[in-house]
């Protein structure tokens, strides 16, 4: 294989005709032995930037990854295309380990999948050592790069230990790759793992088959529960919460729904976790209720929708967990629905940490580049390209904001009367209590303070209580108020209300879309027939669909690793006659179209 040209190890080992995007100036720069950085949106293609070079050069090719479910994944999509890759990590029995050394050692293995950790262990670079002697060594792939960041989400100290490939092997070149890189984390990631002369690749941070939608909460269940049965009545997806204890009620209280949902947290048996990841990976339309403990290295290609029922805690955060969604290409939705109260829950987690304070100032200010997204009336693919230094034309089609332009308003003097009640009553309380001042109601507080006695008392009857919480919440967005967390998250105001106060300034916020009714049954299965041009309703898409699920269980491994539904979908358009036809279907390697060419031809002559 070494010796095959990439064009040719990407058509016969994946079944691709042509690379995408910078995979092609990528691949020839690390075959020619050159040191890289790739940042690539999630589905971009990044595995195939190392693993073609690692088919195309001698020795053994090491990848260095952060979690054993994404080692696992990539092995066995590997060896459904006949690849020679194995992993070690601490899954494995000792004669499994025994096993797969030797196999490195005798040349039978040309991806080794690692983690820092075991990388890191003075006996595997020894071994490492021998390899180089007597193999030779390909190249080190070191993939989630962004957890070499102490700033980033996902930080691993391990990460920064990895500078000892460049000084113990200077000759063998290093491809390093993540998804998720603001400026700051890329310029980490450059010093810790001494990357100043490698060759920088920057692709689009655009996922353009991703449709955005951020609600306001307003039962929020119903909310999802709407959301489920418009758009994905059959579909996998994985729904984020904030908390254990939301994850467990929210899962349970879909299964009462009639969905397929599992909980996924860190609190439960890591029995009960595996099980449940292994489910979710191998069964059709399985919904994921998971904390953020859920998620990287899921390489599950059909996951149709993400939604959060609680503000995540970046946009780094948000972009990563939303890019689970439609890596094979289709159609997919990432969904929010978010609240005041999220807001400060969000401050007070942050605050209460910790963390150092230069740590929680940045988190603080990552949280308000979140909730700014949130409140925007722009285009969504725009603000997010935006937060990474990437620009957008806007008008993308592609998210609730243009689709549904955002209807705005003069909110110039209600916005006085929001700030000056917060001034009047001491800068110290809630939303609530400042709503029960606005709107006149002389609750047992209200009275305690004396607060019915405030020029403010009752200046805001013609606002109702959700149309001053949108107020509060879209000031605090707007930077013109911040929540004190000191004072339990009471209100106080910063120096841009300044100008607002005197007049200098107009405020125009949002006017928050009423809730989404419920479709018919007939409006869903329209909805599910065009994503997927007709294909839903098709005896024939079925059929496909159960072959594949045979033959994925007599493996014991996803469907997805059989045909991605991108593959499934070309051979249902295309219905090839011969494995000639079936051959020329993306996605379709040698060892694929040997392996199920057979298998599938005959279902499409059994259903002609």
């Amino acid at each position: 294989m070494a010796s095959s040209s990439p064009q040719q190890i990407l058509q016969d080992v994946f079944g691709f005709n042509q690379f995408r995007h910078q995979q092609q100036a990528i691949v020839e720069h690390v075959i020619a032995g050159q040191d890289a950085l790739v940042l690539m949106p999630t589905g971009g293609g990044k595995s195939l930037c190392y693993q073609v070079p690692a088919l195309a050069r001698e020795g053994l090719a090491i990848v260095v990854s952060p979690l054993i479910a994404l080692m696992q994944n990539q092995v066995e999509a590997l060896q459904q295309l006949g690849v020679h890759a194995a992993f070690l990590n601490s899954s494995l029995r000792a004669e499994d380990n025994a096993r797969i050394t030797r196999e490195v050692m005798s040349g039978d293995i040309k991806l080794l999948y690692v983690a820092p950790e075991r990388l890191m262990v003075g006996s595997f670079l020894s071994l490492l050592d021998e390899v180089q002697q007597h193999v030779g060594l390909a190249l080190f792939a070191i993939d989630e790069a962004h957890c070499v960041s102490q700033w980033g989400h996902d930080f691993r100290p391990e990460y920064r230990q990895l500078t000892v490939l460049h000084h113990r092997f200077p000759d063998v070149p290093r491809i390093a790759l993540t998804a998720t890189a603001d400026a700051p984390t890329r310029a980490e990631i450059i010093s810790q793992l001494n990357l100043e002369h490698a060759r920088q690749f920057v692709s689009s941070f655009d996922r353009p088959n991703i449709r955005y939608h951020v609600g306001i909460k307003n039962n929020a269940r119903q909310q999802l529960h709407t959301f489920l049965e418009r758009e994905h009545a059959d579909d996998a997806g994985i729904i984020y919460c904030l908390s254990r204890k939301k994850v467990e009620e929210t899962a349970a209280w879909l299964v009462e729904k009639g969905w397929s949902a599992l909980p996924y947290h860190a609190g439960l048996p890591a029995q009960l976790r595996e099980h449940h990841q292994r489910r979710f990976l191998r069964e059709e339309g399985i919904i994921m209720v998971a904390t953020i403990a859920f998620g990287m290295g899921i390489d599950k290609p059909n996951v149709r929708f993400v939604a959060h029922l609680d503000l995540p805690k970046s946009m780094e955060g948000y972009y990563q967990e939303t890019g689970r969604a439609g890596r094979d290409g289709l159609q997919a939705n990432a969904w929010m629905v978010y609240g005041m109260g999220d807001v400060v829950s969000m401050r007070q987690m942050l605050d209460s940490g910790e963390a150092s304070e230069e740590r929680k100032r940045l988190e603080r200010l990552k949280l308000d580049a979140l909730l700014g997204y949130c409140e925007s009336t722009a285009c969504r693919h725009q603000t997010i390209l935006r937060y990474f230094g990437e620009s957008h034309p806007g008008a993308c089609e592609q998210c609730d904001n243009c689709l549904h332009p955002v209807e705005t308003w003069q909110a110039t003097q209600v916005a006085q009367m929001a700030l000056s009640c917060v001034y009047r009553t001491g800068q110290r309380f809630g939303v609530g209590h400042l709503i029960d001042v606005l709107s006149g109601k002389l609750t047992p507080q209200v009275a305690r303070f004396g607060h019915d006695k405030v020029s403010t008392f009752g200046i805001g009857k013609t606002l109702n209580l959700a149309q001053w919480s949108g107020v509060y919440r879209q000031l605090i967005a707007a930077g013109l108020l911040e929540a004190d967390m000191a004072a339990y998250g009471g209100l106080k105001l910063t120096e841009s209300a300044r100008p607002v106060l005197k007049g200098a300034q107009e405020v125009w916020l949002r006017r928050d879309a009423e809730p989404e009714k419920r479709i018919s049954k007939a409006e869903r299965s329209a909805r599910a027939k065009e994503a997927f041009a007709g294909a839903n309703d098709d005896p024939l898409w079925q059929a496909l669909k159960a072959k594949r699920l045979e033959l994925a269980r007599e493996q014991g491994v996803p469907p997805y690793l059989i045909f991605h539904d991108s593959t499934l979908l070309e051979i249902h358009n295309r219905k090839p006659h011969t494995l000639d036809e079936m051959g020329q279907i993306s996605g379709i390697g040698q060892a694929k179209l040997q392996k199920y060419g057979d298998d599938f031809l005959q279902v499409l002559e059994e259903m002609d």
